[in-house]
């Protein structure tokens, strides 16, 4: 059992704060961070940036939609941060949503396909295998591969393929009522005595992800299904009242013996890692967070 740090990419934040966080998570004593991409950095190259800023830290990257980089793409990424920072990066896949794969990459969204398809070329790759008349120069065979999922397909990919199983912004329940072979990691926001600022952070994203697949059934089963049908419908997420119920039942917020308690509770439930995504609005790069956590023995 471990806990890591997540990127965040708050709404409200400078973008760069991504690199401080980073650093903060590493000389924390952190063991694991995660790059996440969303609309502001390409994953690999961040993941490059905080290799060369941070001295021990492992890099997982993602997770990144598979069905919008080859194979091809995701090895050169991923031989580029190792190569660069001296550290062998893992990568996370996901499904990602229409608006992403389709909207903003114009690909085709045909998420289970791709990933059976990503993970598999991927792998061979990694072992140095030529694919497609491409042969990576430094195989990276020890790259392990982890897959997010919500819906039963996506979960039955994992369980055939990945390495680990990720999900974000779940409650204890969902996770103990899963039965899956890989093992699995959980996302959960983190903020330590949030005030009116953070909470308002926390709301704010958390209705970006009411309306994704997956995202609002999981929303729908914690009771919230007037929620996400608003969501769904088009209402602005300015207009959307998130309640704090909801916020607490996929985050860990509150004093430190709260966030603690709360950790205990998803690796009780059977996450075997915990990446805690620090809300910054009134803790920059989530030091203090993170800090506490770690003299306590959470890192």
């Amino acid at each position: 059992m471990s806990i890591g740090v997540v990127t965040p990419f708050w709404l409200d934040r400078p973008p760069l704060e991504a690199l401080d966080i980073a650093v903060a998570a590493d000389e924390a004593g952190f063991r694991t961070l995660w790059i996440g991409e969303m609309a502001t950095f390409d994953a690999f190259a961040l993941a490059t940036a905080a290799g060369l800023r941070t001295s021990t830290i492992s890099l997982k990257i993602g997770p990144l939609a598979a069905g919008v980089r080859s194979p091809v793409a995701l090895a050169l990424g991923l031989s580029t941060v190792a190569t660069t920072t001296g550290r062998r990066p893992d990568l996370a896949l996901g499904a990602s949503s229409p608006r992403i794969v389709s909207d903003w990459h114009g690909r085709p969204w045909a998420p289970v396909q791709h990933m059976r398809e990503t993970i598999r070329d991927t792998r061979a790759l990694l072992r140095g295998e030529r694919v497609s008349g491409f042969r990576l120069q430094q195989p990276l065979p020890d790259t392990s591969i982890s897959v997010a999922a919500f819906g039963p397909a996506m979960t039955a990919v994992a369980a055939e393929a990945a390495d680990e199983l990720v999900l974000n912004l779940v409650s204890t329940d969902h996770v103990a009522q899963l039965q899956v072979s890989p093992p699995l990691a959980v996302w959960i926001p983190a903020a330590l005595d949030p005030g009116p600022d953070t909470l308002r952070q926390l709301r704010s994203q958390l209705s970006v992800y009411l309306s994704p697949p997956g995202y609002g059934e999981m929303f729908t089963a914690l009771g919230h299904g007037a929620l996400v049908a608003e969501a769904r419908s088009g209402k602005p997420r300015s207009e959307l009242t998130i309640p704090l119920d909801l916020v607490e039942a996929v985050a860990a917020i509150g004093s430190a013996r709260d966030i603690t308690s709360r950790v205990d509770a998803y690796l009780a439930a059977g996450a075997a890692h915990v990446g805690l995504v620090p809300a910054t609005a009134e803790d920059p790069a989530g030091r203090t967070l993170l800090t506490t956590l770690s003299a306590k023995g959470y890192r």
